[in-house]
């Protein structure tokens, strides 16, 4: 789409000319400073290393979050009620979700006739529901095959950011939260998924914004929080499989009351009984 339609192409240089003799009068630009603005927050790459971390600790029991390009699973959530189909791959992607789909569609797209592409019609058909029909054992092996491949690892990454972190990461820096309450909203749009929904990521924050205002609104980046979890609390609760909030209270809970708002390491919790501990980039489970 053009963003410039309603400018004609005088004005537009015109424009471009007055911008440029500004950036002139003030400073020399600095490229690396320009550069550490798209880094900030969690998406400087050894925060967003620890953010993959925490939320492999959650998911998968483990810190190696670059080990979960293969995993696969039927009915992760053990009932039928909430049955999300396959989750598979380093975010939990689901064939009932759409987000295995497109992943599997921007696989296609880097890597024609890979060995996931002959399923794409059966993901087609199953989206939105949890049957296998046209998957099964085949699909599964098939999914640990080009976990292999560094492309398929590149577009779990790469869908992974677009469906989930980025959203994630800009709205909460749009709130004025700092590290953890980015990684606060990541694994709350991981495990609930964006959208209208009744436990939504975006209903859990409108609950959190009708107690606290976010630090951009001039609120309390504390109490803020406290009002998002408890929120995400009771998102978790209204759901069969997630009862267990100790990804809430023994992670972003712990460090929220601690004051440890950029997340600085050493970080020591327990999720789901196991305990870790990450001191460096290469700490791995206790």
């Amino acid at each position: 789409m053009q963003r410039y339609t309603a400018l004609t192409r005088s004005s537009f240089l015109l424009l471009a000319m007055s911008a440029v003799i500004s950036l002139c009068a003030g400073c020399v630009f600095n490229e690396k400073a320009s550069t550490s603005l798209h880094q900030s927050g969690l998406h400087a790459p050894e925060k967003k290393h620890i953010a993959r971390q925490l939320i492999s600790a959650a998911e998968n029991s483990s810190l190696e979050w670059q080990q979960q390009y293969s995993f696969i699973k039927y009915n992760v959530e053990g009932n039928e009620q909430e049955n999300r189909g396959y989750t598979a791959g380093i975010i939990g992607f689901t064939s009932r979700t759409h987000d295995m789909l497109a992943l599997v569609e921007k696989y296609q797209q880097m890597a024609p006739g890979n060995v996931l592409a002959r399923f794409l019609p059966a993901l087609k058909k199953v989206d939105g529901t949890s049957s296998t029909e046209g998957l099964g054992p085949e699909f599964e092996a098939a999914w640990v095959q080009a976990a292999q491949d560094p492309k398929f690892q590149q577009a779990q990454e790469f869908e992974c950011d677009r469906i989930y972190f980025n959203p994630a990461v800009t709205q909460a820096m749009a709130d004025g939260l700092r590290e953890l309450g980015q990684f606060a909203y990541f694994d709350a749009i991981v495990m609930h998924g964006p959208g209208d929904d009744a436990n939504s990521f975006d209903n859990i924050r409108a609950a959190a914004l009708k107690r606290a205002k976010p630090p951009s609104q001039g609120g309390n980046e504390t109490a803020y929080l406290h009002a998002f979890l408890d929120a995400r609390k009771a998102a978790m609760r209204n759901e069969i499989s997630h009862q267990n909030t100790s990804r809430v209270d023994g992670i972003q809970r712990k460090y929220l009351v601690a004051g440890n708002f950029s997340l600085k390491l050493p970080l020591v919790f327990k999720v789901n009984d196991t305990p870790f501990e990450i001191r460096t980039m290469q700490s791995a489970r206790l």
